[in-house]
């Protein structure tokens, strides 16, 4: 058996091991199922790594261009914020006021050439101005006659609106009037249906009542069935009663000469029993002493039975007065592990107790140590913040001074250009002039000629609160304001 099992891993091992060589002889084959899904993989990888490069490029592609857009919109960020900066304001204001200047000087160039034209101009003026009457007088006319037309046409609406309401109405009480008439007809008609269904709960009960009485008719005809039936019965008995006499009279007859047939038999087997009771006493003998060597034997094997049972109760009580004395020392001594548990675990929550208590007082010292540390830090990070603000101011002045020179060669290039056109630019040049803030103070120099309304002789230059109470500004009318700037219409 063990040659023929080392026959059978033998040969079990050659074919894994042909298996094996085909497997990596076939391996490379391109014309075969997994040559060919290898290869379609293979190919689907290069074209799936081809298109990842063109998304590549496509996404490169993409966020140069987000990145132009985004320069673009911070330039014009840069641009519109420039632009929305109180200086440039103030700037724009006076270059508004230069322009309104330069229009009234403009106007009153105009109307010192106008004081000088002729009287046919003035006759033409006057002319003009009657003809653009006339025109005003047709168009407020006709404007009268739209607004009739509109009025009267307004009017028809109305009329019609009104025409159809009644019609509506009409329609209403109409549908009403058909709806109450279908109403009572519905009712009539209930009614009708109520007649009908009573005159059928009435044929009902008449039916029931007829049904009633054939009902006590057919139950007497079925009396008179179930008599007629048991008299048809009490004959039956009476004539099965008579064949059973007749047939017991046979019986006995039977039983008779059946009695005398057998006691002629037994007379003749007396007979030959008699013969054969000599032979037979021997036998019956024997069989007697082997029933009684049986029945002895029997007695002897329940006795030996009787006692191996006694034997067998004895031994199962001693077995079980020994467990239960084995069962009460393994309570005793699970009671003392038990109570040995809970002393070493009251022990154990003690050395717990005084642990926490131990750590405890290590986290206070650490609690303590660092809020030590936190004051020292926190005196450190003030001296610091300190330092930055100083360091923030000193950049904030920088950035001021720079946009400071932004704004001066803006307002520059634009009063060179205004200056070609106009002649009074002095709101422009007083606009320079100013520092920022906006205020009515004196420029503060050392935070980059910040003018604040109001402010204390610090380093910082901090603007204070004005508790002035503000007077109402007074507006005065559009004509004496365009009277003031010199506007004529």
């Amino acid at each position: 058996m063990s040659r023929k099992a080392a026959q059978l891993r033998a040969e079990k091992k050659a074919k894994k091991d042909m298996h094996l060589k085909s497997q990596e002889m076939m391996k490379h084959w391109a014309n075969t199922y997994a040559g060919m899904r290898k290869q379609k993989l293979e190919a689907k990888v290069l074209r799936e790594q081809n298109e990842e490069k063109e998304k590549q490029k496509i996404d490169m592609e993409e966020a140069l261009y987000r990145a132009q857009e985004r320069k673009k919109a911070i330039e014009s960020a840069k641009i519109s914020h420039f632009y929305q900066t109180d200086r440039v304001k103030t700037f724009h204001r006076a270059l508004l006021l230069t322009k309104v200047l330069k229009e009234r000087d403009a106007q009153v160039q105009f109307q010192k050439s106008k004081m000088k034209t002729d009287a046919k101009w003035e006759d033409q003026l006057k002319r003009n101005i009657e003809k653009a009457l006339e025109e005003e007088i047709e168009k407020e006319e006709k404007r009268h006659n739209d607004r009739v037309a509109l009025a009267n046409d307004h009017l028809k609406q109305m009329k019609e609106r009104y025409e159809v309401e009644e019609q509506r109405k009409r329609e209403e009480e109409k549908d009403a009037q058909e709806i109450e008439r279908q109403s009572k007809l519905y009712e009539v008609e209930l009614a009708k249906r109520k007649e009908k269904k009573e005159e059928k709960m009435l044929e009902c009960q008449k039916m029931h009542l007829e049904t009633m009485e054939n009902k006590s008719v057919i139950r007497a005809i079925e009396q008179q069935e179930e008599e007629e039936e048991d008299e048809k019965i009490r004959r039956f008995i009476i004539a099965k009663k008579a064949l059973a006499n007749i047939k017991k009279e046979k019986d006995a007859e039977t039983f008779k000469l059946m009695e005398e047939r057998k006691e002629r038999i037994f007379n003749f087997l007396n007979e030959l029993n008699r013969q054969k009771l000599v032979n037979e006493d021997d036998v019956i003998a024997r069989d007697k002493a082997e029933a009684d060597d049986e029945y002895e034997q029997a007695e002897n094997e329940k006795e030996e039975k009787r006692k191996t049972r006694i034997r067998e109760i004895e031994e199962y009580r001693s077995e079980v007065l020994r467990n239960k004395e084995e069962q009460k020392r393994q309570n005793q001594k699970e009671s003392q592990e038990t109570l040995q548990s809970l002393v070493n675990a009251d022990n154990l929550f003690k050395e717990h107790q005084q642990e926490k208590k131990q750590r405890r007082g290590d986290d206070n010292r650490t609690v303590q140590s660092f809020i030590i540390h936190q004051i020292a830090e926190k005196k450190v990070n003030s001296k610091e913040e300190l330092e930055d603000n100083l360091e923030y101011d000193r950049e904030t002045e920088d950035l001021a001074n720079e946009k400071e020179k932004e704004f001066k060669l803006y307002a520059r290039e634009v009063i060179e250009e205004e200056s070609k056109s106009a002649k009074n630019v002095y709101p422009l040049e007083q606009a320079v002039k100013l520092g920022p803030g906006g205020g009515q103070g004196i420029p503060f120099e050392e935070r980059g000629g910040i003018r604040p309304s109001y402010q204390s002789r610090d380093f910082y230059g901090t603007q204070l609160p004005s508790y002035a109470s503000r007077r109402e500004m007074k507006y005065d009318s559009l004509e004496k304001t365009k009277a003031r700037l010199g506007f004529t219409w």
